[in-house]
């Protein structure tokens, strides 16, 4: 029989304030560190938010550098929506649009700690092991449900919910994973020692 999944916390935390579209519409260097420590919610299932990446309009390795397309359109728009992609024709990658309308930039979400719902990101994920549930952007994406339909939603209206950080964690740097163009940019921010990081940082 399998073993049940279980949090390495004895209760999920308590959710602090929801935020906002309004929260999205500044830098995406400024939002990018912001979310390391709240919490991410698909129809209740996520946790809290331990690694992302920012991209921008004005580098290479961002969907929109070549200008808006039916796939990136939303990143054009306002901010405070869901940019969700098939990565190499396999994972489903979520991110969140930053900036005012015209400026194209988002922050992937890469790794989650979970926290709310582990039985049934454990059952879409066919594993128990916690610390693997959501140790990558396509894993979390799978944990949480999440595939084109949740591509273009506000991310502050069901099904998806953000809530702020109780505490701010301490965020270490390191540039980004992955990419082949502007693999110098050191736009990869993550909780410092978290066990939940798709890679650890380097030392």
């Amino acid at each position: 029989m399998a073993q049940k999944p279980k949090s390495t916390r004895a209760t999920a935390p308590r959710l602090g304030k929801q935020l906002k579209r309004s929260f999205f519409d500044r830098s995406v260097h400024e939002v990018a560190p912001d979310l390391i420590g709240t919490t991410f919610l698909v129809n209740g299932v996520g946790g809290i938010i331990v690694e992302v990446e920012a991209y921008h309009q004005g580098e290479p390795a961002a969907h929109s550098y070549r200008g808006p397309t039916p796939r990136n359109q939303v990143m054009f728009g306002p901010p405070g929506f869901s940019y969700v992609y098939r990565s190499y024709g396999i994972h489903w990658c979520v991110n969140f649009v930053c900036e005012g309308a015209g400026t194209a930039s988002a922050v992937l979400i890469r790794a989650l700690e979970p926290t709310h719902g582990i039985a049934a990101m454990a059952r879409r994920r066919g594993l128990d092991d916690v610390r693997a549930l959501c140790s990558g952007p396509g894993k979390l994406c799978e944990a949480l449900g999440i595939t084109i339909a949740e591509s273009e939603l506000a991310l502050d209206r069901p099904p998806l919910a953000l809530y702020a950080r109780a505490e701010t964690p301490d965020i270490v740097t390191g540039v980004r994973i992955g990419i082949t163009k502007a693999v110098e940019l050191p736009w990869r921010y993550g909780v410092k020692g978290s066990k939940f990081l798709s890679k650890p940082f380097a030392r």
